[in-house]
């Protein structure tokens, strides 16, 4: 797969996100969590951004790959929630490529 197909699934999976958005929530998994609203979404994140944390602490190279798309997917729900998408994302880290990680973090204290 090249990059610009991976590219494509990270797309194609924020269109199918916020077709979702409007689904009758027993229709499937997102749609029961846009459902439930943007604190459960924010939670699923939560955990999931923990047991990423653990598998990473665990070392098992394979679990850390599963609990980080895990996160991923969960924070492409949050983003549709809120009306972004990895888009918006890649957008802000486009902005902060080249950029010293010690001159971007000062650039958001000013």
């Amino acid at each position: 797969m090249t990059d610009h197909d991976r590219d494509a699934v990270l797309h194609a999976v924020h269109q199918v996100l916020q077709a979702r958005k409007g689904a009758d929530p027993s229709s499937s998994y997102v749609a029961g969590l846009y459902g439930k609203g943007l604190d459960t979404i924010l939670k699923k994140v939560g955990e999931e951004a923990t047991e990423t944390v653990i598998a990473a602490k665990g070392g098992d190279r394979d679990q850390v790959v599963y609990e980080t798309a895990d996160l991923w997917f969960h924070t492409l729900v949050m983003l549709a929630a809120l009306d972004l998408g990895p888009a918006d994302v890649l957008a802000e880290l486009e902005r902060r490529f080249g950029l010293s990680g010690l001159d971007e973090k000062a650039s958001r204290s000013s």
